[in-house]
């Protein structure tokens, strides 16, 4: 897998510490993908992937706490679009503006949703029941997260359940158009090509709540 699979956040103000940590990290997930892809999920080891990022495997707990968190690495970082896109909304925004906001967010800074780790990813949530069971947790962690902040920041459009739904369906339907989009591991659309359609497809999920007012 290629080595540009991902793109290292190095983020302003990042200390040298930070910035090792990160590349660290970085080599982890790439060792990871390539393993998989080679070995097959189950017969790749925690010791393999850091013997191959050159680290020691109690090195690697430090990173992750499980082999499959390997293949969520974004998590935080789409929870802080989440935020962004709430915090920066203007005026006119609703909440689906929001959500679609953050989407976007999440394209701009990472290859996380568009890239073959994407499409790796999906291939052994469908075939591995730990990959699988690991998933749901982060996404219904994620999705209450998201949809408390939701809520609180449109108290006079969404409670915490509307809030909740909402979230579920954007969630639902992001995932869901990567799996048609990614299915193909050997013929993959280009990542902007993936991001726009997961974009639209997302946009017309949510069109039960969009305004009248809304653009």
């Amino acid at each position: 897998m290629s080595a540009d699979l991902r793109r290292v956040p190095y983020g302003p103000g990042m200390s040298l510490r930070d910035r090792k940590r990160a590349r660290t990290r970085q080599a982890l997930v790439e060792a990871a993908a390539d393993l998989f892809e080679r070995h097959g999920y189950e017969r790749t080891t925690i010791a393999d992937i850091a013997a191959a990022a050159e680290i020691g495997t109690r090195t690697f707990f430090s990173y992750f706490p499980t082999k499959e968190d390997l293949l969520f690495p974004e998590t935080e970082a789409r929870l802080r679009a989440a935020k962004e896109a709430i915090d920066g909304r203007k005026p006119a925004d609703g909440p689906v503006e929001v959500l679609l906001t953050a989407l976007r967010i999440v394209g701009e800074d990472s290859d996380d949703l568009s890239s073959r780790y994407a499409a790796l990813r999906l291939f052994l949530v469908r075939t591995v029941p730990a990959v699988r069971g690991r998933g749901l947790q982060i996404q219904s962690e994620v999705t209450r997260e998201i949809a408390r902040s939701l809520a609180t920041a449109f108290p006079g459009e969404l409670d915490e359940v509307t809030a909740a739904a909402m979230v579920g369906a954007f969630t639902g339907a992001v995932t869901a158009a990567l799996q048609v989009l990614l299915e193909d591991l050997d013929d993959l659309p280009e990542p902007a090509v993936v991001q726009a359609a997961v974009e639209r497809a997302t946009a017309v999920a949510l069109g039960t709540w969009t305004s009248p007012d809304s653009h």
